[in-house]
């Protein structure tokens, strides 16, 4: 039985004997064309996804793909709806990078209000002392997605002693958030941080349109998906001073390499929201026992 395991990086190799496991050769996300040739090649019954675009043109060359294990949360590098029409099984690992993308989502804040990047720069050029920068203390957090991650955001941001608003179409009420209405958050909040999927009703999210409701100075965290925010009206309110800042792990096009780069009041990351040592392990270790599971219940092991 062939696995094909298409994440950039993988360390689990005790898969069982009787799978013949065939790992991303390119050490890095695939491409479409990648992907489907590698699908072709092997045929595979079960596949450990990264976020490579597993389109309909590359599912419908699987002609004996069973299972999809995701080794993440998001689901928009699937197209769900062919893989539903080809009878293809899909898990994930929803629980497992949530605690990783929080404290990540944190340090994006911290290193924003405090201008920690600055910091470290003026220092490398002989310079003492930098620009001054603000606490998170006493700050409104406007937290778009109120799932998994969102409530990890709010427990932890409760704890610098902020108030936390919430928007989430399927959220209306939270022991720790707030809830309220998605213009009322933007025109409340000090700090916008999205924790949402990507999907079509979401793309462009925060555009030039909800920029501009925006408090001024406020700042923009995303951890989330790259498509959620427009670049070009966030790179233009970030020049004119309308945010003050932004944090930003995940782009539209990856790697990254955007007019976003030219400005000192981005701190920017290789979205790597769930990227620590101990998640990657409980991600890896819980996509190979959903696949099992998975090929299990079809008895196909």
């Amino acid at each position: 039985m062939n696995i094909l395991v298409t994440t950039s990086s993988f360390s689990i190799r005790d898969f069982s004997e009787d799978m013949n496991v065939i790992f991303n050769p390119y050490g890095r996300r695939l491409t479409e064309k990648e992907v489907l040739g590698l699908i072709k090649e092997h045929q595979p019954v079960g596949m450990i996804a990264g976020v490579e675009p597993l389109t309909e043109k590359v599912l419908e060359e699987a002609e004996n793909l069973k299972v999809i294990s995701r080794c993440g949360i998001g689901m928009d590098s699937v197209d769900m709806g062919i893989a539903r029409k080809l009878g293809i099984k899909i898990v994930n690992t929803p629980d497992a990078p949530s605690q990783a993308v929080a404290e990540l989502t944190l340090a994006l804040m911290l290193s924003v209000l405090r201008k920690i990047p600055q910091q470290d720069a003026e220092i490398r050029k002989g310079n003492w002392k930098g620009p001054k920068g603000n606490l998170l203390s006493g700050k409104t957090i406007g937290i778009i997605g109120c799932g998994r991650i969102g409530s990890k955001v709010a427990f932890i941001c409760s704890a610098f002693g902020c108030r936390c608003l919430g928007y989430d179409p399927l959220i209306y009420t939270h022991p720790l958030i707030e809830m309220t209405e998605f213009p009322r958050l933007l025109e409340s909040s000090d700090i916008v941080t999205l924790h949402i999927p990507f999907i079509d009703k979401n793309k462009g999210l925060i555009s030039e349109n909800q920029i501009e409701n925006m408090k001024n100075k406020a700042i923009l965290i995303n951890t989330a998906r790259g498509g959620l925010v427009d670049e070009k009206a966030l790179y233009k309110a970030l020049s004119s001073g309308k945010l003050a800042g932004a944090g930003i792990d995940c782009f539209i096009e990856e790697p990254y390499s955007g007019k976003l780069t030219e400005l000192d009041n981005i701190v920017l990351s290789p979205h790597m929201g769930s990227s620590t040592v101990e998640t990657r392990k409980i991600m890896e270790q819980r996509s190979v026992d959903n696949l099992i599971t998975a090929l299990t219940e079809l008895d196909l092991i």
